[in-house]
């Protein structure tokens, strides 16, 4: 399994952030052929009990890399990848690896 890991930093509008997410921005990342799956975490606190690191992740699992590569250059992963601009202006990170 290969998979792309989005770290969200926190919005300045939660609110919009949610709605946007759930309701827009989710959808067009499950139109995409090739993913395997996807996991959504919505962070309540750090480990000491303050405020996490980051406000959401998503978890877009792929059979191997070259599927991943394939389906995020496809429209539809161009479309999901663009659209990050519109959900958020905080921020985000991305990471990719290998399942193990």
């Amino acid at each position: 399994m290969y998979k792309v890991t989005v770290l969200y930093e926190h919005p300045e509008d939660a609110d919009f952030f949610e709605k946007y997410f759930k309701e827009h921005h989710l959808p067009l990342a499950q139109s995409m052929a090739g993913v395997s799956r996807i996991e959504i975490t919505k962070f309540h606190s750090a480990a000491d009990g303050g405020q996490p690191e980051y406000y959401r992740m998503s978890e877009i699992f792929f059979t191997s890399k070259a599927v991943m590569e394939e389906t995020m250059g496809s429209p539809e992963g161009q479309a999901t990848i663009n659209d990050l601009h519109n959900l958020t202006t905080t921020g985000v990170k991305v990471v990719l690896g290998n399942v193990e």
